[in-house]
């Protein structure tokens, strides 16, 4: 292999506790595992150490695998990326049974077309002018094809996620969680078990459930975020004392109430 072909091939993209991309790395030791849709560890980022957790139970001589793709993407965009990016075709379970690709690109094609195609052209915004931008281009979007995609159709989800992100960074906390409760659901559906995706959604909405008073639903969001990132992420890390910290300020609002 040339060589930018083999960093291509063995980097890792480096996560922020948002488990936003900020950068890549090489870590030869963790380039040695193989990738599978449906993988029994994940990676996260602690700074630019990275952490590999187990998110089943291994068994004595099983191979450790993580995913090297995406998994909310359908079967047939995986399974391009992986040949395109590291030469190889995946033959895991997900991808034999192919499951849920059909709930992924639910509803009219030509909508979630539109949609796939405006969140491919948002680059991350640096200004709050920028940001509104963003908002009003994903309100418009999302208000025109009411009716015509569910939630669980992913490049909805992707725009829902970007619609939120946008509140947030506006501070239009109510409509960011609007957005934010759409999305717990597909969550749910694309990312069972444990996974660091999931985690991190759960505690963003109970942040906000949170800010709006809504102190019994944040506790029980909250309580699922914990669950998850114990696992994925474990107790020592940063994000998981975060996690904690809002989740207790709960608890000691319920005791008052």
């Amino acid at each position: 292999f040339p060589l930018f072909l083999q960093v291509t091939c063995n980097c890792f993209t480096i996560s922020n506790g948002e488990m936003q991309d900020v950068g890549v790395g090489l870590y030869p030791s963790m380039s040695l595992l193989n990738h599978s849709c449906d993988p029994n560890c994940v990676i996260v980022f602690e700074g630019y150490q990275l952490l590999l957790h187990s998110v089943r139970e291994i068994q004595i001589g099983e191979e450790l695998t993580i995913s090297y793709v995406e998994s909310l993407v359908p079967t047939r965009e995986r399974q391009k990326q992986l040949m395109r990016q590291y030469c190889f075709e995946c033959d895991c379970p997900l991808c034999q049974n192919q499951e849920k690709d059909a709930e992924k690109l639910a509803g009219e094609e030509h909508a979630w077309k539109e949609i796939k195609d405006a969140v491919n052209e948002v680059r991350y915004p640096k200004s709050k002018e920028e940001w509104k931008h963003v908002l009003a281009r994903c309100q418009n979007l999302l208000r025109s094809h009411k009716g015509h995609l569910p939630d669980t159709n992913i490049y909805l989800l992707k725009m829902l996620d970007c619609a939120m992100d946008a509140c947030i960074n506006l501070e239009s906390w109510e409509e960011a969680l609007y957005y934010g409760n759409r999305t717990l659901e597909p969550y749910r559906l694309y990312y069972p078990g444990f996974h660091p995706l999931r985690a991190v959604q759960l505690m963003r909405v109970g942040k906000l459930q949170y800010s709006q008073g809504m102190v019994p639903q944040a506790l029980e969001t909250l309580k699922q975020a914990y669950n998850i990132m114990k696992v994925t992420h474990g107790t020592d890390h940063s994000l998981m004392k975060a996690l904690m910290k809002i989740k207790e300020e709960c608890e000691a609002m319920m005791r008052i109430q």
